[in-house]
């Protein structure tokens, strides 16, 4: 009884408003902590912290890369290209790539016909593995790896001393959209 429970639940949740939302809260988080990183210096920005990556630069430039990718495998693209931890261009233009593929991860999303969420979407990881996963899955799975590396960065950030973080969290998004409301 259990199991079939768990299922019932779990389906539930693979609609397309929902999934909607989570690509509007990656985004909301995405701003949030892109507000932060604009008023740190480049010194900030490289300096070498014990973390998953080794700076802030790198640790977003693997979100970047990571959503980019997604959006990009969606969307069919071929030669898809992964942003390497040392990317070279300046702050700017590794956030412009980074909330265009915030952006492009929604409008998926929103495009995407409801009922092919539980389809399964075969895709190549970027060491050749093959695999395949329903696109809910892989929906979840991009917001939520988003999620874990934000964590990092509002860490990383106190590191280097700019205490101008603030929380991420899904709650605080979900209260922003009620206050608009009233």
């Amino acid at each position: 009884m259990k199991n079939v429970l768990k299922e019932e639940q779990h389906e539930s949740n693979m609609n397309k408003k929902y999934f909607i939302e989570l690509a509007q809260y990656n985004i909301w988080a995405n701003n949030l902590v892109i507000s932060w990183l604009e008023q740190i210096s480049d010194e900030q920005w490289k300096h070498n912290v014990i973390s998953s990556f080794n700076s802030i630069a790198e640790t977003v430039t693997h979100i970047a890369g990571a959503e980019k990718v997604w959006a990009d495998r969606w969307q069919l693209v071929e030669n898809i290209v992964f942003l390497k931890p040392e990317f070279s261009d300046a702050k700017s233009e590794l956030i412009e790539i980074w909330q265009t593929a915030s952006a492009n991860i929604l409008h998926f999303i929103e495009q995407m016909n409801e009922n092919d969420f539980a389809k399964t979407f075969s895709f190549k990881r970027l060491n050749g593995e093959e695999n395949t996963l329903q696109y809910a899955h892989t929906f979840t799975h991009v917001i939520n790896h988003s999620t874990y590396h934000r964590g990092q960065l509002v860490t990383m950030l106190r590191q280097v001393d700019f205490t101008g973080v603030s929380s991420t969290d899904a709650m605080n998004f979900y209260r922003s959209i009620e206050m608009q409301k009233q």
